[in-house]
């Protein structure tokens, strides 16, 4: 069975928002690492319409490799779009949902390929409470938001879970790996 990982950035104070962490080089090599590792990622519409940001890069190219690269990759991943506003998308690699999140996503699952990465808080949310997540990639930003949408709210269970890996960057962000604890 496929894996569903949770990958999201934060910042200390708990805040999941994607423009509030300060991505350099290094977690930008390690992101598009990451994507390779996958053959979908789930995003609802909000992060969707976020992350076609970098289709920019493609059409015009940065001068660091490492954005460039990064735009690539996440131009490749097939994308699934969670949305009960959005009808059609334009991105050749993405497509509309075709059943709710927890029927998608068992059926995902359960065919053979590689993992299906989630970067929306909202679907994190959800799948947390389906028990649809096998492991957690939280990528802590050594910053402090202020304000925001923390990632862990309207929970519906307590779930322990196990550290099982950390990665830490130059730059003081660092990569929790979790996996939920059974039983």
């Amino acid at each position: 069975m496929r894996k569903v990982i949770a990958a999201l950035n934060m910042t200390l104070d708990g805040n999941c928002d994607h423009t509030a962490g300060i991505p350099d080089e290094e977690i930008h090599r390690h992101y598009t690492e990451l994507l390779g590792q996958g053959d979908a990622i789930l995003y609802g519409r909000t992060t969707y319409q976020l992350m076609e940001f970098w289709r920019t890069f493609l059409e015009n190219p940065s001068d660091k490799k490492s954005m460039n690269d990064f735009a690539i990759a996440i131009d490749k991943i097939p994308k699934i779009i969670f949305s009960q506003t959005l009808k059609n998308v334009d991105w050749q690699s993405a497509t509309i949902a075709k059943s709710d999140l927890k029927n998608e996503v068992i059926e995902l699952k359960q065919q053979s390929g590689k993992n299906i990465f989630v970067g929306s808080r909202s679907l994190i949310i959800q799948l947390i409470n389906f028990g649809l997540i096998d492991e957690f990639q939280l990528c802590i930003y050594p910053v402090v938001a202020g304000n925001g949408l923390q990632l862990f709210e309207n929970i519906n269970d307590r779930t322990i879970f196990n550290l099982v890996k950390t990665k830490t960057f130059n730059s003081g962000a660092i990569i929790l790996y979790y996996v939920p604890r059974n039983g």
